[in-house]
């Protein structure tokens, strides 16, 4: 190599050197956000969680532990906020179909990132026939792929788990305003049973 081809490739090589010994990053509009935790598949094992819930009572003094519910169907439901419009709606067709919906010996634990207090108030003001389950650090939301990273809320999922404790059937994107949404998870409930 020549010393002028050498001379010209100094500023290239200084600037690559400068850069990877100082960690240089992508600029942050190139820095993808990361991604939701992946949801549990049908058929694997529902993971296992401890939490707070409350009723119109107050908080329970046990916290729901969903491997003792094993022998039930339970309905895990994420919602994202308390009174906002699209979990009004759907916490209320919950109470108002809960019979034909759900049925004796299903559990519903409906979840959001709401404290305690806000949880039995809400429970309290609609009748509810149904604790609301409190996971206020969404770390049980992140186990079930349903949080997004640096949101504060919850993302609206469903899961029916059997009674051998494996998720049966599983909405990533339930909605809350669809007439199919509760047929298909009414229908996935009695097969369960």
């Amino acid at each position: 190599m020549s010393r002028r081809t050498f001379r010209s490739l100094l500023p290239t090589t200084a600037l690559l050197l400068t850069a990877a010994t100082l960690g240089a990053q992508a600029p942050a509009s190139t820095v993808a956000a990361p991604a939701p935790s992946p949801a549990p598949e049908v058929g694997q094992m529902a993971p296992d969680f401890t939490l707070p819930w409350a009723d119109a009572s107050g908080t329970r003094a046990t916290p729901v532990t969903l491997s003792d519910l094993r022998g039930k169907v339970v309905v895990v439901a994420f919602y994202p906020k308390d009174r906002t419009s699209g979990c009004t709606a759907e916490m209320t067709r919950f109470r108002d179909d809960y019979a034909t919906m759900f049925g004796e010996g299903v559990v519903v634990l409906p979840i959001s990132a709401d404290d305690l207090e806000s949880h039995s108030s809400w429970v309290k003001d609609m009748s509810f026939p149904f604790a609301l389950v409190s996971d206020t650090a969404l770390s049980v939301a992140d186990q079930y792929g349903s949080h997004t990273p640096g949101r504060a809320t919850t993302n609206r999922t469903v899961f029916v788990i059997g009674k051998d404790g494996r998720v049966l059937w599983r909405e990533l994107k339930f909605n809350a305003l669809s007439e199919k949404a509760y047929t298909e998870l009414a229908a996935e409930v009695q097969k369960a049973r």
